[in-house]
């Protein structure tokens, strides 16, 4: 039987870790800093008493919950961490981290099954995660290992399953440590720094009101160049320049700015009439007096040249309401803009 590693999960909680929090926007996400520095430090029984502290005032905040669970793998608790992920991806089902992390948890305790479908979910959510695609195949090849040694042990004459089994182990050399170890022994000062699969917008390199036409396209200057408008259609800041102009609008009561972010096929989120949506969003903006939209840990994943996905935590606070959940925004490219085709809630 070859021991199976787990060695490419480990990089799946850093870019989690880096989604959920990321961009320090907030006060409280100081907190949590001072969390994730214990978590790093090995300090784990006092980093689950803060955080435990900061979930006490904010038990819906995905990104203190997210830290928990890490905590909880640390402290050799896969149980309570499954349960904290498996909360997180029924509260925020648009974000793959949770996914991923119970990839890990189910991997190290050897159900194969689970990890696989938790990595097929993480995949549905976001189709060009390619550190989910390779994890995936991993674990097909945890799998088809067992099978063949199964058929080994009933038939010790198949050359043919034991040339396949010998591929695999030239794929996955024995290593030390057990595959539990290595799933569970993450470091999130290393992983953090992996490189994300997808393009990552840095909020703190772009102000909110940044203009997406502001810089002249290379192509402008060196017209020979076919690939450098491409390159400029690529740009996470173009879209998020879009995002935050959108956010915006709602903050101000901007009801017609609000409105013309949405692209003509907008799919409407329960299937309703386009006009009835834009009755209920209206009446919704202008009622308050008062509306604060922020966006945290915002990422954003092309699709196509044309298309894009932006994944972010909202924070939304009214006069009479605040929440936070994640957020999908499904973006498609029409003429100079950016416009939202689909939106979707997590939580």
């Amino acid at each position: 039987m070859i021991t199976f590693t787990v060695r490419s999960f480990v990089r799946v909680v850093g870019l989690a870790v880096a989604l959920l929090i990321a961009a320090p926007l907030h006060a409280q996400t100081d907190e949590l800093q001072d969390v994730n520095q214990m978590l790093k430090l090995g300090q784990f029984d006092q980093a689950l008493t803060r955080v435990n502290n900061y979930l006490s005032t904010r038990p819906k905040d995905a990104r203190g919950r997210f830290l928990k669970g890490l905590i909880l793998a640390e402290q050799n608790k896969p149980n309570d961490a499954i349960k904290v992920f498996t909360d997180l991806t029924q509260d925020f089902p648009d974000l793959p981290g949770p996914y991923n992390n119970l990839a890990v948890l189910y991997a190290s305790q050897g159900q194969y099954d689970k990890a696989r479908g938790a990595l097929e979910q993480a995949i549905r959510t976001h189709p060009s995660y390619a550190t989910a695609h390779e994890n995936l195949g991993d674990i097909y090849a945890k799998m088809a290992s067992q099978a063949y040694d199964k058929a080994l042990q009933l038939d010790k004459s198949n050359s043919t399953a034991q040339s396949k089994l010998n591929m695999i182990r030239d794929l996955f050399p024995a290593d030390p440590r057990t595959a539990k170890a290595a799933a569970s022994k993450v470091e999130p000062a290393k992983v953090a720094a992996a490189p994300v699969p997808a393009p990552a917008y840095d909020p703190t390199k772009v102000a909110p009101t940044t203009s997406p036409t502001a810089k002249p396209a290379p192509a402008a200057r060196e017209p020979e160049s076919a690939a450098k408008p491409a390159a400029k259609v690529r740009a996470p800041e173009e879209v998020m320049a879009f995002v935050n102009a959108w956010a915006k609008s709602w903050s101000e009561n901007d009801i017609p700015g609000y409105l013309s972010a949405y692209a003509p096929d907008f799919r409407t989120p329960k299937g309703e009439a386009r006009a009835a949506w834009e009755a209920e969003r209206k009446a919704r903006i202008a009622k308050p007096r008062k509306i604060q939209v922020t966006l945290d840990s915002p990422k954003v994943v092309f699709e196509e040249n044309n298309r894009a996905t932006v994944t972010f935590v909202q924070h939304y606070r009214s006069d009479n309401l605040q929440a936070t959940n994640a957020k999908v925004l499904v973006m498609t490219k029409a003429g100079d803009k950016w416009l939202i085709q689909q939106e979707r809630s997590g939580g």
